[in-house]
């Protein structure tokens, strides 16, 4: 699966607006940086001590970063005026609640009072734009455009604010990154700006540029833990799963120990398929925070992968309750229906899935459902629907792998001569994989019971060619070599060669020592032939 279970924030920091004492310039700045580093409750501790519009206002951000509308707009609130700086913080308030329209009001009068010409408000409301989770760019680039013409030269924290506005958009990442090559320029050692770059290079899956922006990022500024985090994304989406884990490691030395960060790790520990690890770590974030949502779905995603699925049914159900309907995804019908099925309600799990077919659009999660729903047919032992199912897929594409699982379901269904044409194309396509050659010897081997015609012979020949080729992993070949020995063992037999028979046996044992057949075939060939049984001599017959 590619989504990413939790929500990544968007960080920008604010310039300090005038009229503040100088420690109280530098507090905010402290708590600013916090913010954009991630350090949340740090960052709190620092405003809470203070009661000024600027640290309400700071409050205000750091609530919309924690997704927390509410608190945002009752901080931004506490901040509101009727100063140039107030009216923003009114705007932000009421944008926290979704309420663009009003928001825009408040904004205008902001600019409006400062003749659209200080360049501190109108970058605070450009900012605002790009940190706020709408879609609507509204009127963002009036003020943008403000903006830079009251600079007269790009400024990086106005072009970070304007990326960050492209960002909602759904085809704005060229406009976004160019965005932030211009605050680059504008200042070479801004890391906030090479953050973004590589945060937006991570999610256009172009890593090696992510991974220039990112490290430069950590370069200038070696506590940047949000670089870092984007990097373990980066390498665990490359496939690079030791480098990932590494990186993440290192971001979590650097990050602030929350529920929140704990949670950032339970999602890459599932991501990178650490389930019970990852089930631990749900488990201490649903301990603070009961009705967290992303931890109540991950945990029903745990105890499917860990196996206990009567516990993850358990949890689908808590889960499903607490969701808003806009909040469920594909994902979530795709376990439920695996874990319905695996809990034994086969009939509800092939129901969920069907309902998540038909109402995905992506082709690629499509495909995805299509394989859960024909698992869900084999978990009921419905081979020829789960047949039906990989037939329909591959009409549309499909890959090997479709094949593979086509070719078992028709093996598991005792339709051997099928599933010997599609392994047969796996062969073609791959001479040297080894499991479609071991699977198709088996479904001859199936054919052949006896073994007296040798169909699964040649298969099995090959596969013990292939556990001898050079780097091959004989531990790995293990399970089939005795399979293939065994095999030809009694199909040696039955042509007469007792002699080839036996070390096919020898060799299953060398194998597999506790092996009982091989044991007792090795006992059979070996046994000396019983002497012919001698007629007693009749008694001679009596004279008469």
């Amino acid at each position: 699966m590619t989504f990413k279970p939790w929500k990544q924030p968007l960080l920008a920091a604010l310039l300090v607006a005038a009229g503040t004492t100088a420690a109280t310039a530098q507090d905010i700045q402290k708590a600013q940086r916090a913010i954009e580093l991630g350090r949340y409750n740090e960052a709190r501790a620092m405003l809470r001590a203070g009661s000024s519009p600027e640290s309400n206002f700071e409050l205000g951000r750091l609530y919309q970063m924690r997704d927390m509308p509410d608190s945002a707009a009752f901080y931004f609130n506490r901040a509101s005026g009727s100063s140039p700086f107030g009216q923003v913080a009114a705007g932000r308030a009421l944008l926290a609640k979704g309420q663009l329209g009003p928001a825009e009001q408040q904004f205008d009068a902001a600019a409006k009072a400062t003749k659209n010409k200080d360049t501190k408000v109108l970058t605070m409301i450009a900012q605002a734009y790009g940190e706020a989770d709408i879609k609507e760019a509204g009127k963002s680039q009036t003020y943008l455009t403000a903006a830079q013409t009251a600079f007269k030269k790009d400024d990086p924290a106005l072009m970070v604010a304007r990326g960050d506005i492209y960002l909602h958009s759904d085809q704005g990442g060229g406009e976004a990154m160019t965005s932030f090559d211009r605050a680059i320029a504008a200042n070479p050692s801004y890391a906030q700006a090479y953050y973004k770059k590589g945060a937006l290079n991570v999610r256009s899956r172009n890593f090696n540029e992510a991974r220039t922006a990112l490290t430069k990022a950590t370069e200038l500024d070696p506590s940047y833990a949000p670089a870092y985090r984007e990097l373990a994304d980066m390498y665990y989406y490359a496939g690079q799963y030791d480098l990932a884990a590494s990186t993440f490691k290192k971001y979590l030395e650097l990050a602030e120990r929350t529920p929140a960060t704990d949670a950032q790790n339970a999602s890459f520990l599932y991501l990178t398929k650490k389930y019970p690890e990852a089930l631990t770590e749900v488990n201490k974030v649903l301990v603070a925070d009961p009705k967290n949502l992303t931890m109540n779905r991950l945990k029903a995603y745990l105890l499917y992968e860990t196996g206990d699925f009567n516990g993850a049914l358990a949890a689908m159900d808590t889960y499903m309750k607490l969701a808003p309907a806009e909040k469920i995804i594909p994902e979530d019908y795709s376990y439920l229906g695996r874990i319905q099925a695996r809990a034994g309600r086969p009939d509800e799990g092939i129901a969920t899935i069907n309902k998540a077919i038909t109402t995905t659009t992506d082709p690629a999660k499509k495909a995805e459902l299509q394989n859960d729903l024909a698992t869900a047919y084999m978990t009921k032992k419905d081979y020829k629907s789960a047949i039906g199912v990989y037939r329909d897929k591959l009409k549309n594409g499909g890959d090997l792998t479709d094949q593979f699982r086509l070719a078992v379901a028709y093996g598991n269904n005792k339709q051997y001569t099928q599933a010997d044409s599609v392994y047969g194309i796996i062969n073609t396509a791959k001479p040297t994989y080894a499991p479609a050659v071991l699977a198709r010897a088996k479904v001859n081997a199936a054919r052949d019971a006896d073994g007296k015609q040798g169909l699964a012979k040649p298969y099995y020949d090959k596969y013990i060619e292939l556990s001898k080729a050079e780097g091959a992993d004989v531990s790995k070949f293990k399970e089939g070599l005795v399979a293939a020995y065994g095999y030809l063992g009694v199909y040696n037999y039955t042509k007469g060669d007792k002699a080839a028979a036996l070390t096919n046996f020898e060799q299953v044992l060398a194998l597999d020592p506790s092996n009982e057949g091989a044991k007792n075939n090795i006992d059979v060939l070996k046994a000396k032939p019983k002497a012919p049984t001698k007629t007693a001599p009749k008694a001679a017959a009596k004279k008469k």
